[in-house]
């Protein structure tokens, strides 16, 4: 998790063979899942968000590796970033605002 913007910008262009540039968010995540880091652009920069976990891990997918990019759903994300795994088939009622009686 050294890499900040450039560093980022260059594995999604040369490794992912992706455009950096695009309306897509690159999401990256550590060794140990207990960090993220979000790169996009917009408009004329780029922003980088970083999350940080004091305790758990991040349900990062199994089914990749450091080399693969996957697509995933803004719900899909917010999923990710709530400590829920983004693969599950099931609805996550905590987040969709449903309650379960």
């Amino acid at each position: 998790m050294r890499k900040s913007i450039n560093g980022l910008s260059i594995i999604v262009s040369d490794t992912l063979s992706l455009d950096p540039l695009s309306q897509a968010w690159f999401v990256f995540c550590n060794k140990q899942r207990d960090k993220l880091k979000i790169l996009f652009w917009d408009t004329n920069g780029f922003w980088l968000y970083y999350r940080r976990l004091e305790q758990g891990r991040f349900q990062w997918p199994k089914e990749t590796n450091e080399h693969t990019a996957m697509g995933i759903e803004q719900r899909q994300l917010q999923w990710l970033l709530s400590g829920l795994p983004v693969s599950n088939q099931t609805r996550h009622l905590a987040l969709s605002g449903l309650s379960v009686m």
